[in-house]
């Protein structure tokens, strides 16, 4: 089948164009124009440059954030569009399960990914509090947190890689807890290239959602936002 994934929780809007497991095309664009008026050209123009209808598409992917919640909004309210109109399944993923997935094959000097305890995504969530996730081998660890790093860094144990454009704030703060713990516990940071969800990343993701019939209710589909105060959605339907 093919599917278009959309990721559009950041500045960075990521698309990608894929058959099963095969991504054919994909792009990264920072635009300062509204966002609205860069999702239509992009998907023309990477369905142009593979020779594929938009009629050809057989399903839709959607990163849920959590992020910028009107970049959120737009890339939901615009893929919900496309799925109902064309009455194509839609799944979506969660933007920090997209940036632990993407460094699955990482290593640096002096840890690989097969050698960690944890896997523990930070983005930026201003207000000085972080979004937040922790992954091992099995998968995820726990829930999506909005949250302040001293809380994150009382929850993550062991040999810990952190992932996420947070690191940019906080990494020397990281650094000084974890040379103020004992035993085994040892932090490495992922390269700046893994901090934002990447939706050739994601396409893998979908596809297997895609293979298991895993499909989201498109009317239902909500962005993982998470701040309640701030806005009534906090979390996605199925």
């Amino acid at each position: 089948m093919y599917f278009l994934s959309f990721e559009t929780s950041t500045k960075i809007f990521s698309l990608a164009l894929s058959q099963d497991e095969k991504v054919l095309r994909h792009r990264n664009l920072k635009s300062a124009s509204v966002l609205e008026d860069a999702i239509l050209p992009a998907i023309d123009k990477i369905l142009e440059a593979q020779k594929i209808k938009f009629s050809q598409i057989d399903g839709f992917a959607i990163a849920l954030g959590p992020g910028s919640f009107t970049s959120l909004r737009v890339g939901l309210s615009t893929t919900k569009a496309f799925a109902m109109s064309t009455h194509k399944p839609v799944v979506g993923i969660p933007s920090l399960d997209i940036i632990a997935a993407g460094i699955k094959n990482m290593s640096s000097p002096n840890a690989s990914v097969g050698d960690l305890d944890e896997i523990c995504v930070i983005t930026d969530a201003r207000r000085g509090k972080v979004y937040s996730c922790r992954y091992d081998a099995n998968g995820r660890k726990g829930d999506y947190l909005l949250t302040t790093l001293d809380d994150v860094l009382d929850k993550v144990h062991g040999k810990t890689l952190f992932v996420g454009d947070a690191i940019a704030l906080y990494r020397k703060d990281i650094e000084t807890a974890y040379k103020k713990a004992t035993g085994s516990c040892k932090c490495f940071f992922a390269d700046e290239k893994f901090w934002l969800p990447n939706a050739k990343v994601m396409a893998g993701l979908a596809n297997q959602r895609f293979k298991n019939k895993d499909h989201d209710d498109a009317a239902k589909l909500l962005p993982l936002y998470l701040y309640p105060q701030d806005c009534q959605v906090s979390g996605h339907g199925r």
